[in-house]
């Protein structure tokens, strides 16, 4: 870009914002990760498969017919055209205070516990930056969504990465959380179900962090965007539910994974009204207004019980399918995921997540994410998006050419 010029014509490009310009988006440099630049709609042309953008079904349709329906007749509503508040649309707001308490044991006031957001991304950087000061700690498990330490580097806070236990199912090892504490720690962020792990985090693990919290007057911010694909026993408890956690916790949900909403970008924040009342004050500054139609769409899916029941059952299938043909290539190792339409492969023993998906890329022509941006946790392995696809026998094909791809690379290493 050209700036301004002096007298003796020298060129002066502006000066950015240093946190923003420590994240590459691909214009100068190749960046591999799936949801930056326009890397996946190049491989796509191409005819790659996209094995790594956690979009339900991706690419191909995924909108009930309920969903359809809603998004129909809201073109002949006049108020389409118009803003909703810019907290939300209120009988959204209302339908998601009944699906809070029917199903997060959450008992909220849609007028002063829910905000509407553009996505479920913008909730969580949302719910963060409300409540961080720059040089603030932020206790981020790894590996997890590497937005939750991303965004700490946006806002000037300090990422404190806090290792799972693999062995225990990548669950959180609560005597390294404590250990992490320090009288500049503000806040706790957790992905539950974890991305890219799959784990559901166990009650008593829950309520070990609860204690944490408490003890230490921290915030938690928890990511619940996989909660509706959730396949272990012992079930899914939402950390807010928790004696003492309602008061200092912010809870970020989405119609993106569950709903297959992922390209109307619609997710809330809900949260007791001493944390959101900075949220409502700043909405019409950060989110505007959520999109009046894509806000139509999501009341209609919240009530379209057939359909997250069909995608729950898919995934279930799934899950089990990725363990089939994958955990017998040599060097591959794999648990059955606890939740979502994620696989969470430990491939160190072929030379780690980069190796591998930068082998897959080119041998098998699938993309596939590393496991490294999810954090230092994760660089032994990749994250294989097994929703992807709505007709199961693609994904069979896709899953095929990996293994077989897989084979090759455990054969060469030999």
């Amino acid at each position: 870009m050209s700036g301004a010029t002096t007298g003796t014509d020298a060129v002066t490009e502006p000066r950015t914002n240093t946190r923003f310009a420590a994240m590459q988006g691909g214009l100068f440099a190749e960046v591999t990760k799936a949801d930056v630049g326009d890397g996946v709609a190049r491989l796509r042309e191409q005819g790659y498969a996209i094995l790594s953008w956690a979009d339900p079904w991706f690419p191909d349709p995924a909108l009930s017919p309920a969903v359809r329906g809603a998004l129909s007749a809201s073109l002949d509503d006049p108020g389409t055209a118009h803003y909703t508040l810019p907290i939300g649309d209120e009988r959204l707001r209302e339908a998601i205070a009944v699906k809070c308490r029917e199903r997060n044991d959450l008992t909220v006031d849609p007028r002063r516990n829910v905000i509407v957001t553009p996505g479920s991304d913008a909730g969580l950087y949302f719910a963060m930056a409300a409540l961080l000061d720059p040089g603030d700690e932020v206790l981020v498990p790894d590996p997890s969504y590497p937005s939750n330490a991303s965004n700490c580097a946006l806002l000037g806070a300090v990422a404190v990465p806090v290792p799972l236990d693999p062995e225990a199912g990548w669950q959180l090892d609560l005597a390294a959380l404590r250990a992490a504490v320090t009288a500049r720690t503000r806040m706790v962020v957790l992905t539950h179900p974890n991305n890219p792990t799959t784990t559901v985090f166990t009650r008593e693990v829950l309520e070990g962090l609860r204690d944490v919290v408490v003890e230490h007057d921290l915030v938690l911010v928890c990511d619940q965007a996989f909660e509706d694909f959730v396949f272990t026993t012992e079930g899914f408890t939402t950390p807010a539910s928790l004696p003492g956690l309602w008061e200092r916790t912010l809870t970020v949900f989405s119609f993106s994974k569950g709903h297959g909403l992922s390209g109307l970008r619609v997710g809330y924040v809900v949260g007791p009204d001493t944390l959101l009342d900075s949220l409502y004050g700043t909405a019409v500054n950060v989110v505007g207004a959520t999109n009046t139609a894509a806000q139509a769409a999501a009341r209609a899916a919240l009530l379209d019980e057939a359909a997250l029941q069909r995608r729950h059952l898919d995934f279930e299938a799934r899950r089990h399918e990725v363990v089939d043909r994958l955990g017998r290539v040599p060097g591959v190792r794999l648990q059955v995921p606890e939740s979502g339409y994620l696989s969470w492969v430990d491939v160190s023993a072929l030379g780690g997540g980069d190796v591998v998906a930068d082998h897959l890329l080119r041998d098998a022509r699938v993309s596939v994410n590393s496991g490294a941006p999810y954090g230092a946790s994760g660089a032994g392995h990749i994250r294989l998006v097994h929703g992807c696809y709505r007709d199961p026998a693609r994904m069979t094909q896709a899953l095929d050419e990996i293994a077989a791809s897989l084979t090759r690379l455990a054969g060469a290493g030999r």
